[in-house]
């Protein structure tokens, strides 16, 4: 996603705003019982709770269902040659995500930008194949949509800003106690489409900005929120070697807490203590604590016993919350052709979907082009089988990048929603979800605390899935 010049003081403010509300690091460790924590999920939620815990001095034991670390953060190298990778998972990180980035400093870890500064990007709309320079803005002076004469002299950035700007300067701070207030309530209740329509965008202008983000039937104050927390960053970046990296550092100071391979089938607790039943090499093992953290999605939770079960609330937010799907192709090709046409590679098309070329810094003369197919768009195709996904993808992909078949070596598709231990690859918030769900979700169900992307303030995002890791081991450590 590329830089809006327009926000970066909006949205800036905002977090900075945001940061302040979100606890210090590392955990208190003065006055401190130790207790024995068991942490459900080696996702970076469940990664960031033990660490820190761990450092506060309490015994940590982690089950991780898979044999590696980082859930949905998943860089993929096995399908490319040469060395060359791509992000199955996270693959943005904005300078405001302050979390995410104390962490990667800490680890040592090195940041390289995730969208190249020179060279042209593309859209590809409504049939029409558009080169938007470095630093420029979409001129809708030629699109067949219906907008007005004001509409179109304003350019896609306007646009935006007309219409969605003066209530992302309401939202104030997510992360805040009782977020959303009464006044922004009402946008929980509307969808994407409807809530532009309220702030009198045309029906040209509401067809323009719905395709593009392809946010047709979720809340709109999800939508917002996701806006603030990331659209309007000045630089975007991405961990040098592949985001999986800070899973795996944490990982690496954990190792002795860690067992893979060790799905849990089920949680107990009484007033005593918490525990999980959990399967190695096929067996069936019990693990007690003092305290438990579910940082598994909600999707898994879904398929493990709970007893006694948790509050009627909590099993009603665990049935009603949706993942996204998200559907990722792949292709690697010979050359990085499209560098001929003076392109970087990236391209955002009304299907509506990203394209990503995630390897315009790295070496060698082999590329990949990946398509990131988004909400309801991914909802179709991940219903498909792979071979009609894979043939979809790269049927959208050529139509931005014509002669990419002549190209390709390679092809991969990959669905979140196929995955076993994740069901999906983010939270989504359907209307009226927001206000009904967010405190049912964090909720504690006597010793069960729950993190993870969808018990945050930044759903879908990794500083999301920290923020959460570091309430729970807040919560854990303060508890008697």
């Amino acid at each position: 996603m590329r830089p809006l010049n327009r926000r970066r003081f909006l949205q800036k403010s905002a977090l900075a705003a945001a940061a302040l509300a979100l606890p210090p690091i590392p955990l208190a460790q003065v006055g401190t019982t130790r207790k024995k924590v068991l942490v459900l999920g080696a996702g970076l939620a469940g990664l960031a709770a033990a660490y820190e815990l761990t450092q506060a001095g309490h015994d940590v034991t982690l089950l991780e269902a898979s044999t590696r670390p980082g859930g949905r953060v998943w860089t993929l190298r096995e399908p490319f040659s040469d060395g060359l990778y791509a992000e199955a998972g996270a693959g943005r990180i904005p300078e405001t995500h302050d979390l995410t980035l104390k962490y990667i400093k800490l680890f040592g870890l090195t940041l390289d930008p995730f969208y190249p500064s020179k060279a042209a990007s593309l859209y590809f709309i409504r049939g029409k194949r558009i080169q938007v320079g470095p630093g420029r803005t979409l001129d809708l002076s030629t699109l067949p949509f219906d907008l007005t004469p004001e509409e179109r002299r304003l350019g896609l950035d306007g646009l935006e800003g007309k219409y969605i700007d003066p209530v992302l300067a309401e939202l104030g701070n997510p992360g805040a106690p009782g977020w959303p207030p009464e006044k922004l309530r009402k946008y929980d209740h509307m969808t994407w489409p409807e809530f532009l329509c309220s702030q009198g965008a045309s029906p040209g202008a509401v067809a323009l900005l719905t395709a593009l983000s392809g946010w047709e039937y979720d809340s709109a104050l999800d939508f917002l929120r996701d806006d603030l927390g990331h659209r309007g960053a000045k630089h975007l970046s991405k961990i040098r070697g592949g985001n999986d990296l800070l899973p795996r550092a944490f990982a690496a100071r954990l190792a002795e807490n860690i067992r893979y391979s060790a799905p849990v089938v089920r949680i107990e607790q009484d007033a005593r203590s918490a525990r999980a039943v959990c399967l190695q090499v096929g067996s069936p093992q019990a693990i007690s604590a003092d305290r438990l953290i579910c940082a598994i999605p909600f999707s898994c939770l879904k398929g493990v016993e709970i007893a006694p079960r948790f509050s009627a609330e909590k099993h009603r937010a665990i049935e009603q919350l949706i993942y996204d799907p998200v559907v990722r192709v792949f292709c690697q090709t010979k050359t990085k052709f499209w560098a001929a046409e003076g392109l970087n590679g990236f391209a955002d098309t009304d299907d509506p979907m990203e394209i990503w070329n995630p390897t315009f810094d790295q070496p060698g003369s082999r590329g990949i082009l990946m398509c990131y197919l988004e909400d309801g768009l991914t909802r179709r195709v991940a219903a498909m089988p792979e071979a009609e996904r894979i043939r979809f993808g790269l049927a959208a992909m050529e139509r931005a990048h014509p002669g990419l078949r002549e190209h390709v070596e390679s092809v991969t598709s990959l669905c979140w929603v196929e995955q076993p231990w994740a069901r999906g690859a983010y939270t989504v918030f359907t209307p009226g979800q927001i206000t009904s769900l967010t405190s049912v979700i964090r909720r504690l169900e006597g010793r069960v605390h729950f993190a993870g992307e969808h018990a945050s303030s930044w759903p879908g995002w990794m500083q999301g899935a920290i923020e959460s890791g570091l309430r729970v081991g807040r919560e854990v450590q303060e508890a008697p």
